[in-house]
């Protein structure tokens, strides 16, 4: 049965067109995994099934009676909520249902028998809703996707206006789950997620009954937990059954089909071309030349798709810097209370460290206190000397119409327009991205925007929080070479240790110093 039908959809912004003539069924049950490149709509389709946002073109009907979740990471939450109060108000239908249920109860001495009769009859109603539905064990289930998802360590009192980017991720996640939605739509799930917490999410999609189409970039996650890809590409999209790397088998052997059948075509347009150039002057040869020109003219021309531009990365390096490039002492990170126990430590020039850990511990605020953004509570550190910084920040939130070129001009006032374009379009950026606002961008494509303006720029320390996140496999695998190969030294947060192993001269499980429960 069908769950979900999109049927000749259309959609764009300004003069880029997203999708054309778009068709999708979801099936119950299915496992999907939508996969594309940065920037090809896969967010965008999302927002269009869940109404969010309006197709220029097409139809897009749900079944009767079906209920979607939506994990939306730039979803509100209300800053006087608890992360319990959150969790919670998956059962909000039922908790209502239960408010309906004690008014009946507290009417019926006053009612006409033929009220009470009525009254009962919707009073057996919502006690079977409610048993159906679990409603007298709510604390006992989210307890256990809260202790699943690590937010019983956290403190379901704890105020959400407290959480991290990666403990948010999990209490939208933990709140969907709990609502138990006929299909889930996850977009980028494992982004900020911990190994420990990616491995019960990839066991529970495993055992999920229902359907759910997954938005995933982390490859490992979507060969364990999908068995159907959707693939988003130059406006289409294509179906695949089984996992990402049968998906990629296939797609290559059809892409190689394609690229020999073109060249085939290519050989004998020539050829054709050629006679009838040579023959339609002469008499003897004209018909014979009038019916190759109409063979021509008919024959349907093969298409390459235009080839997406693959990302460069290559950092400039300047001057090498002093022997210690920071030292800490009994340093104490946090904000109004400490993240960690008092922390000495020393990184050397040429040194690549990967920090380690749960969601939450202090990742981001030990990078932040290093450079100075965030003073200690306790301790001192110390920087070295002829330091060239490199930072990239996790997240960054773009409100104004400032588009890609004018964010690399405030950086770099004396490039040329030329030049600017030229460091964008290196960053896998096409012409359309460049000249596109910073707001309308997918992660993907403003994390490559972030990353063009430390590439730009010399430096010998790069100080990178998770530098993966939204990037797509080809953006990821270039960045992995570029860091293996820079000369300076880089102190870095990743969850991903398919990324950091080859990467890194060390690691530091944050979680052995940590004053958080982990």
């Amino acid at each position: 049965m069908s769950i979900l039908t999109v049927q000749h959809l259309n959609h764009g912004f300004g003069d880029r067109a997203i999708f054309r003539n778009v068709s999708f069924r979801l099936l119950k049950g299915e496992h999907i995994g939508l996969v594309g490149a940065n920037g090809e709509g896969k967010s965008t389709f999302f927002r269009i099934v869940t109404g969010a946002l309006m197709p220029d073109e097409g139809t897009i009907e749900w079944s009767k009676h079906v209920k979607a979740g939506y994990l939306d990471q730039h979803t509100v939450l209300e800053p006087s909520q608890t992360i319990g109060d959150v969790l919670r108000s998956a059962f909000l239908p039922l908790f209502e249902e239960e408010a309906e249920m004690n008014d009946l109860c507290a009417r019926m001495g006053e009612a006409s028998e033929e009220e009470l009769n009525e009254m009962l009859e919707r009073l057996g109603e919502i006690q079977d809703d409610l048993t159906n539905h679990d409603f007298y064990v709510i604390d006992a289930k989210v307890e256990e996707v809260a202790r699943a998802l690590g937010l019983l360590d956290l403190g379901l009192e704890r105020s959400v206006t407290e959480l991290s980017g990666g403990q948010r991720t999990k209490v939208l996640l933990g709140k969907l789950l709990l609502e138990k939605p006929d299909i889930l739509l996850l977009d980028e799930p494992t982004n900020y997620l911990d190994e420990s917490h990616i491995l019960w999410l990839t066991r529970y999609l495993q055992e999920y009954e229902n359907a759910f189409v997954l938005i995933s970039h982390d490859i490992p996650f979507l060969n364990q937990v999908t068995n159907l890809i959707y693939h988003v590409e130059n406006g289409e999209l294509t179906r695949y059954v089984g996992n990402y790397d049968q998906f990629q088998e296939v797609y290559a052997a059809k892409k190689a089909q394609l690229e020999a059948a073109y060249r085939k075509q290519q050989q004998e347009m020539e050829e054709l071309k050629d006679f009838v150039a040579r023959n339609k002057a002469r008499v003897a040869t004209r018909n014979m030349a009038m019916s190759r020109q109409k063979k021509l003219d008919k024959m349907e021309v093969i298409e390459l798709a235009k080839e997406k531009p693959k990302p460069e990365f290559h950092f400039k390096e300047a001057r090498a810097a002093s022997r210690y490039l920071f030292q800490t002492k009994d340093l104490v990170i946090g904000y109004d209370t400490p993240l960690s126990r008092p922390l000495t430590l020393t990184m050397e020039r040429g040194e690549k460290i990967a920090l380690t850990g749960a969601n939450g511990i202090g990742k981001t605020t030990l990078l932040k206190s290093i450079l100075g953004l965030i003073p200690p509570l306790s301790g001192t550190t110390e920087l070295g000397d002829y330091l060239h910084i490199g930072y990239f920040e996790q997240e960054r939130k773009y409100e104004d119409n400032t588009t890609c070129i004018d964010e690399i001009w405030k950086e770099f006032p004396s490039y040329t327009q030329y030049e600017v374009r030229s460091a964008l379009a290196k960053c896998g950026l096409t012409t359309k991205h460049i000249e596109s606002q910073m707001k309308v961008l997918s992660g993907g494509e403003q994390a490559k925007v972030r990353l063009c303006k430390i590439i730009n720029r010399e430096s010998n320390f790069l100080l990178l929080d998770e530098p993966t996140n939204h990037l797509d496999q080809d953006a990821k695998d270039e960045l992995k070479r570029a860091l293996k190969a820079y000369g300076g030294s880089i102190l870095f947060i990743c969850h991903e240790p398919d990324f950091y192993q080859d990467i890194a001269t060390a690691v530091w499980n944050c979680e052995q110093w940590t004053t958080r429960q982990v």
